[in-house]
């Protein structure tokens, strides 16, 4: 194995735009939900004639879908993701429309037969019922409540604060904004990491885990965990998701 300075090193200077995790390959390995998100989303982007995308990231999702709507729109807020997100999609017709955080979509209202979106930062539900066309749906798979906490809890010791994704709340916020929720499934996934380098990537990617992540702050931290590693641990930890489909009253 090489040294614990070229595996930081290198993740250090590997690109983190985009949703797509090709990088951690034989580093770090997530469990699956059992529903398959890709597949539902390309089997209901089938059968629409108009769809948005929300917090699209890099498009990787979305571009797995082998048939898109004849009206297909994604929006992203981050901008080297919606730049990478219209390269990739802009060939198959999806306007990639930017963002800002907290505020309305820059759409027209009942414009949509379909809503989706793979780990939205925080779902906006008043902005998806405007958009949606009545009879309408949203289908989405959100991050649960403690995702990862175990990784981020390795380098900022026990946290108890409530990270506001717990699903039961989220369902009543939909519905008061005037959704109708039809379906809510939840998983708990095994998360396994084999490399420190694979650490520092998914900080530098996630910045949510460790809000003041860097190798200089955490450097002992991270030697601690390499040796553990290098000594054939595997780092575990658990994601948790859950699949929200939700339908605008006709």
């Amino acid at each position: 194995m090489r040294t614990f300075e070229e595996l930081v090193a290198e993740a250090e200077a590997a690109d983190v735009t985009g949703w797509g995790f090709g990088w951690l390959e034989g580093r770090a390995s997530e469990e699956r939900p059992p529903w398959g998100y890709a597949g539902l989303l390309a089997e209901r982007l089938a059968g629409v004639r108009s769809a948005l995308d929300v917090d699209t990231g890099g498009g990787e999702v979305l571009a797995e879908a082998p048939v898109l709507p004849p009206r297909m729109v994604a929006t992203e807020a981050w901008a080297p993701n919606a730049e990478r997100a219209r390269r990739l999609l802009g060939p198959r017709g999806v306007e990639v429309v930017a963002t800002r955080p907290g505020a309305p979509f820059p759409l027209p209202g009942e414009t949509f037969e379909l809503v989706t979106s793979r780990h939205p930062v925080s779902p906006d539900w008043p902005e998806i019922h405007r958009v949606l066309a009545p009879g309408g749906h949203y289908l989405a798979q959100h991050v649960g409540p403690a995702s990862v906490r175990g990784l981020s809890e390795y380098f900022l010791g026990p946290l108890t604060h409530d990270d506001g994704r717990d699903p039961r709340h989220e369902a009543a916020a939909a519905e008061a904004a005037g959704l109708e929720v039809v379906g809510l499934r939840r998983a708990r996934c095994r998360v396994e990491i084999r490399d420190v380098g694979a650490v520092v990537w998914l900080l530098r990617k996630c910045v949510w885990w460790v809000p003041d992540f860097s190798v200089a702050a955490y450097r002992e931290r991270l030697r601690e965990l390499d040796a553990r590693l290098r000594g054939g641990d595997v780092f575990v930890t658990h994601s948790t998701r859950h699949l929200v489909e939700a339908r605008k009253p006709a």
